[in-house]
C-alpha cells in the first residue's frame, strides 16, 4: 500500500483505488470488520507508565535527599525527637511535591487522548451513518461540515469553500483553504492542501475525504509517540544540586572516618569517638539547604506570577536565569494575533495605516504625512469595498480600556478596522441586496448594493482572480501586471495582499451572479495586511540581545512572512543571509548542518512537530540552555523535551500546557524576559545562600575535627550543631530570598550551562570564613575556660559565636561583588526581621530553663557577648576588605587587558 507520506501526491482516484473503496458506497461491513481487526481502534494508546507508588518512592533517589535521610537517622540516634521529625518532613515534602509535579507533567499524553474526535459522520454500505471516531478505519468515507473536527487523517475527495483551522497542528494563523488537487512531493505538513488532519477544525464550509490514516499512524499520533518518547532533561540547576550532593556526600563519610579514626588513636573510648564522628556528620550537612532552595523557588514562583509567569516546575525558576536561548513560536507571542491592514494601493496613491489590532484607532499617511481619506477619493472606495464585501463584524469593548472583539474571519474583520479609521462604519455603507460567497474554485467574494447614486457590486479576492476580471484602460499604465507587480511588492513586505473591484450595474438589479461579475470589472485597489509584532515584544527581543540571550523565532507560518515579522522585531537584520530555515531544508540537512543551522539560524518557518523537537535537541547538545514557547499540540514535544517549556494560557492547547514547566497569562514574549530577568534574581539569590551557609558547616566540622586532633573536649555538641543549623537557615539564610534584583542583571551574559554554581573566588571566601568561624568559636571557648568559665558555659558562648559570626557574614552575603552599602543597608526590611526573630530565639536558648536542660546550655555575662560581637565584626571586616581588593583587581584587569600572546611577539 502506498505511504501515508505519499497521499498527497496522488490523484483521487489513485488513492481510492489504493485503499480500495467506491466513494459512492463507503466500506461494507465486513471489509469494515477486517480493517479494525488488522488497524485496531482509532485512538492514541497510553505509554506504559510507571506505577503510582514507584514514581512516589523514586523521588527519595536523590543525592541530596540521601544526606537528610542520614541526619534524620542521626537524630534519631541522639533522641532528638523534634529535629528528627522537621529533617523527616522536609524529605516528605520534597518528595510529595516532585510527584505532584511529575503527575502533572503525564497528563500531556492524557490530554492527547481527548484531541481526537468524538464521532464522526461517514457513508457506508451506501448509507450515511454517524458512528464513533474510534471506530473508523482507513479507507472510510468521511464527511465534514463546518463547526465538527476532523476525525483522522484524509485526503480530501470533494471540497466546497472548505476551510480547516489546522494552528495546533502545524502552526499556521490563518484557517487554510481545501482543495483536492495531487501536490507535488516535496512540500510541508502546512502546505498539504488537499488533506485533512485528525485533530484539526473545520471552520467554514465542507467536504468528504478517504480516512487514509488512523490513531497512532495519524499526524497527531506521530506528535503523541514523539511526545511519549522524548526525554525530559534535569535542569542546570538540578544537575548542580547533584553534583555537590555527591561531592558532600563522599566529603562527610571521609571526615567523619577520620575523626572517628583519630579519636580513637587519641585512646578515647569508641562511644565518644563515634559521636565525635556523628557531630562532624551533623555540622557538615546543611539540612536547611533542600528547604531553602524550595522556599526560595517557591518565592520566585510567586514574583513571576505578578509578571503573568504561572511556574509548573519549581526548578524551572532558575532555569529560565539560566537560559542562552528562547525559541518562540510567532502567532500570539511575538504577534498580537490581530491582522491589521498596514497598507493601501490605488493606481497613483499608496497610504499608510497606523494602529494596531481590531480596534479602529489609527491614521493615514501618505510621503511621511498625515492625510485625511476623504480627499482622496480612489482610497475612500477601496475601504468601503473592504467594509462592503464582508461578512465579519466589531464589537466595541464592555468597558473602557477593553478589547475590541470579532466575530467572522480575522482578515475581513482586519478591513473592518481600517474603513473605520477612516470613520466608514456599517451604518453607512449602502444596503447590501445580494452576494456570491467566497468558495475556493473562484478565490473571490462580491456583494451587491444600492442607493440613491445607484447600484453597483463589489468584489474582493485573490489578485489573480479580482485582476482577471477587470477590463484596464488602454494605453494606460494601469494594466494587470502593474497590479501583480504592486501586489508581489507588497507580499515581499510580508504582507497578505487582497484585491478590490467594483462594477455599476442597472438600476433595478436584484439579483447577482457569476456572469454578472466574470468581467468588466473596474480595478479599485490593494488592502496589505499583517499580524503586528507586540511593541513590548520589540523591546523585550532588545532586552535579550543585551542580557547574552538569543531569541529564535520557530512558525508555521510562511518564510516571508517570517523574516519581515523577525526584522520588525529585531531578531534579524536586512543584511543578514543565511539565518531563515524551511522546515523541508531541516529534513534534508545532515546532521553537521542541522547542528549549524540550529545554532546560527534564527527564522526557522513552515517547520512540523519534528522539526521542532531536532532544533531544540540539537541547541542543547550544543551546551545551549532552551527556553521554548508554543501553544499547539505540534509543540508539545519540544516543549517537553526544552529545558523551559513555556505554554500560552490564552490560546494554548491543554496538551501544549500540560507539556511545559511554565505559562503566560498574557500570551506574551515580553512576560519570557520578565520571567528570565527574575530567574537570574532567585539564581544569584540560590548562590547568595549557600556561599553564606557552606562556611556556617566547614566551621562546624573544622571544630569538631581540630578538638579530636587535639585530644580535648568538643566545643560544640551534636544538638548545638542542629540548632545553629537549622534556626539560622530559616531566620537569617531565608532572608535572603527576598533580596531585591542587582542592578545590571540583564546586561550581563548568563552563566554558561556546564560551569559550576560556586567559581574559585566564592569557594576560597567560603574557605575563608569557615577558617574565621572556627577560630574564633574555637578560640573563644578555650578562652572562657581559661577565664575558670563551667564547660557548659564555654560551649554556650562558641555557639552563639557561631550565631553572631553568620549573622554578621550574612550582610557580606547580600551582594557577593560590592559593599553592602552600596546594596542599601536598609533596601531588604526582611533582613532585620530575620535578626530580630533570631536574637530572641538566641536569648531563649541561653537564659530560658528549660532550653538550658534540653540544650545543655547556661547564660553568659556581658564581657562574654562583647568578645563575641566583637570576633563577629571582625570577620565581617575580614571579608568586606576581601570583596574590596577582588573588586580593585577587577578593575585594574578592564582598564589594563594583558596582551595576547602574538601581541607579546611583537
Amino acid at each position: 500500500m502506498t505511504t501515508q507520506q505519499a497521499r498527497h501526491e496522488q490523484t483521487c482516484e489513485q488513492v481510492l483505488s489504493s485503499l480500495e473503496v467506491t466513494p459512492s458506497t463507503g466500506l461494507s461491513a465486513t471489509e469494515v470488520s477486517a480493517r479494525q481487526a488488522q488497524y485496531g481502534p482509532n485512538r492514541l494508546e497510553p505509554a506504559k507508565q510507571t506505577t503510582a507508588l514507584m514514581r512516589f518512592l523514586l523521588q527519595f533517589h536523590q543525592p541530596l535527599v540521601y544526606i537528610l535521610l542520614g541526619a534524620c537517622a542521626v537524630t534519631l540516634v541522639l533522641q532528638e525527637w523534634v529535629d528528627s521529625a522537621v529533617i523527616f518532613g522536609v524529605v516528605i515534602v520534597n518528595a510529595i511535591v516532585g510527584y505532584v509535579q511529575e503527575a502533572k507533567a503525564l497528563n500531556a499524553l492524557n490530554a492527547l487522548q481527548g484531541s481526537l474526535s468524538q464521532h464522526a459522520q461517514v457513508l457506508r454500505e451506501g448509507k450515511k451513518a454517524t458512528i464513533a471516531a474510534e471506530d473508523l478505519v482507513p479507507g472510510d468515507i468521511v464527511l465534514l461540515t463546518a463547526g465538527e473536527r476532523v476525525p483522522a487523517d484524509l485526503r480530501l475527495l470533494k471540497s466546497k469553500d472548505l476551510k480547516i483551522d489546522e494552528s495546533a497542528l502545524t502552526g499556521e494563523s490563518l484557517p487554510v483553504e481545501k482543495t483536492t488537487a495531487p501536490l507535488s512531493g516535496d512540500i510541508g505538513l502546512g502546505d498539504r492542501i488537499n488533506m485533512g488532519y485528525s485533530s484539526s477544525l473545520v471552520t467554514y464550509g465542507s467536504g468528504m475525504g478517504v480516512v487514509t490514516s488512523t490513531g497512532t499512524h495519524t499526524e497527531i499520533g506521530k506528535i503523541s509517540t514523539l511526545l511519549n518518547e522524548t526525554e525530559t532533561l534535569d535542569t542546570p540547576l538540578t544537575q548542580r544540586i547533584k553534583e555537590f550532593s555527591h561531592l558532600l556526600l563522599y566529603a562527610v563519610l571521609a571526615l567523619a572516618a577520620v575523626t572517628f579514626i583519630a579519636g580513637w588513636l587519641h585512646g578515647n573510648p569508641l562511644v565518644d569517638s563515634f559521636m565525635a564522628a556523628v557531630a562532624l556528620a551533623v555540622g557538615a550537612i546543611p539540612e536547611g539547604l533542600p528547604a531553602a532552595v524550595t522556599i526560595m523557588l517557591a518565592i520566585g514562583v510567586s514574583r513571576m506570577a505578578k509578571r503573568h509567569a504561572i511556574i509548573r516546575q519549581l526548578p524551572a525558576v532558575e532555569t529560565l536565569g539560566s537560559t542562552t536561548v528562547i525559541c518562540s513560536d510567532k502567532t500570539g507571542t511575538l504577534t498580537k494575533n490581530e491582522m491589521t491592514v498596514t497598507t493601501l494601493w490605488c493606481p497613483g496613491q499608496q497610504a499608510r495605516v497606523s494602529g494596531t489590532g481590531y480596534a479602529p484607532i489609527g491614521k493615514f499617511t501618505a510621503d511621511g504625512n498625515s492625510i485625511s481619506v476623504e480627499d482622496y477619493a480612489q482610497l475612500n472606495e477601496l475601504l468601503i469595498a473592504g467594509a462592503a464585501c464582508n461578512d465579519a463584524s466589531l464589537n466595541a469593548p464592555e468597558e473602557p480600556g477593553g478589547v475590541w472583539s470579532i466575530i467572522g474571519d480575522p482578515t475581513e474583520a482586519a478591513l473592518l478596522a481600517s474603513a473605520r479609521k477612516a470613520g466608514i462604519t456599517e451604518d453607512t455603507l449602502p444596503p447590501r441586496i445580494d452576494e456570491i460567497p467566497f468558495r475556493s474554485e473562484t478565490k473571490y467574494m462580491a456583494t451587491l448594493h444600492h442607493n440613491e447614486a445607484g447600484t453597483c457590486a463589489y468584489v474582493k479576492g485573490s489578485v489573480e482572480a479580482v485582476t482577471a476580471r477587470c477590463t484596464f484602460p488602454e494605453h494606460s499604465t494601469l494594466t494587470a501586471e502593474a497590479v501583480v507587480a504592486a501586489a508581489e511588492s507588497l507580499a515581499r513586505e510580508g504582507l497578505r495582499v487582497l484585491a478590490f473591484g467594483r462594477k455599476r450595474l442597472a438600476q433595478d438589479k436584484g439579483e447577482l451572479t457569476t456572469v454578472d461579475i466574470d468581467t468588466g470589472l473596474t480595478f479599485v485597489g490593494l488592502q496589505g495586511m499583517i499580524d503586528p509584532p507586540r511593541d513590548e515584544a520589540i523591546e523585550a527581543v532588545a532586552h535579550c540581545r543585551a542580557a547574552g540571550v538569543e531569541v529564535k523565532m520557530i512558525t508555521g507560518d510562511h518564510a516571508i512572512t517570517a523574516s519581515v515579522i523577525g526584522q520588525s522585531l529585531g531578531i534579524t537584520h536586512a543584511d543578514e543571509k543565511g539565518v531563515t530555515h524551511t522546515g523541508t531544508q531541516l529534513d534534508n540537512y545532515n546532521e553537521e548542518e542541522l547542528d549549524h543551522a540550529a545554532l546560527t539560524g534564527k527564522i526557522f518557518a513552515r517547520v512540523s512537530p519534528e522539526n521542532k523537537l531536532a532544533l531544540v535537541t540539537s541547541l542543547q547538545k550544543q551546551n545551549q540552555v532552551v527556553a521554548m514557547t508554543g501553544d499547539g499540540v505540534n509543540d508539545a514535544p519540544a516543549l517537553r523535551r526544552a529545558d523551559v517549556g513555556v505554554a500560552m494560557a490564552l490560546t494554548g492547547t491543554d496538551v501544549a500546557r500540560d507539556a511545559a514547566d511554565m505559562m503566560l497569562t498574557d500570551d506574551n514574549f515580553a512576560s519570557v524576559t520578565a520571567a528570565v530577568e527574575e530567574g537570574r534574581g532567585v539564581y544569584d539569590n540560590l548562590k547568595k545562600f549557600m556561599v553564606w551557609t557552606l562556611p556556617t558547616n566547614g566551621g562546624e566540622a573544622l571544630v569538631i575535627m581540630t578538638a579530636v586532633l587535639l585530644g580535648v573536649a568538643l566545643p560544640l555538641l551534636p544538638v548545638h550543631i542542629l540548632w545553629v543549623n537549622m534556626t539560622t537557615a530559616v531566620c537569617l539564610g531565608l532572608m535572603l530570598a527576598f533580596e531585591p534584583k542587582e542592578q545590571g542583571i540583564m546586561a550581563r551574559p548568563p552563566h554558561a550551562p556546564n560551569s559550576p554554581m560556586l567559581d574559585g573566588v566564592l569557594l576560597v571566601r567560603i574557605l575563608l570564613v569557615s577558617c574565621l568561624l572556627t577560630l574564633a568559636a574555637f578560640g573563644l571557648y578555650r578562652y572562657e575556660l581559661m577565664l575558670g568559665a563551667a564547660e557548659t558555659a564555654a560551649r554556650t558562648v562558641a555557639v552563639t559565636m557561631f550565631v553572631v559570626g553568620e549573622a554578621f557574614y550574612l550582610f557580606n552575603c547580600r551582594s557577593l561583588r560590592v559593599s553592602v552599602f552600596k546594596v542599601g543597608l536598609f533596601s531588604n526590611r526582611w533582613i532585620w526581621i530575620g535578626m530580630a526573630t533570631m536574637l530572641v530565639l538566641q536569648l531563649i536558648f541561653i537564659y530560658v530553663p528549660w532550653m538550658q536542660s534540653a540544650f545543655q546550655t547556661t547564660g553568659i555575662g556581658v564581657m562574654a557577648w562583647l568578645r563575641i560581637l566583637a570576633a563577629g565584626f571582625a570577620l565581617s571586616l575580614v571579608v568586606g576588605l576581601e570583596k574590596k581588593w577582588r573588586q580593585t583587581q577587577r578593575r585594574t584587569a578592564v582598564s589594563n587587558p594583558q596582551p595576547s600572546p602574538s601581541e607579546e611577539m611583537h
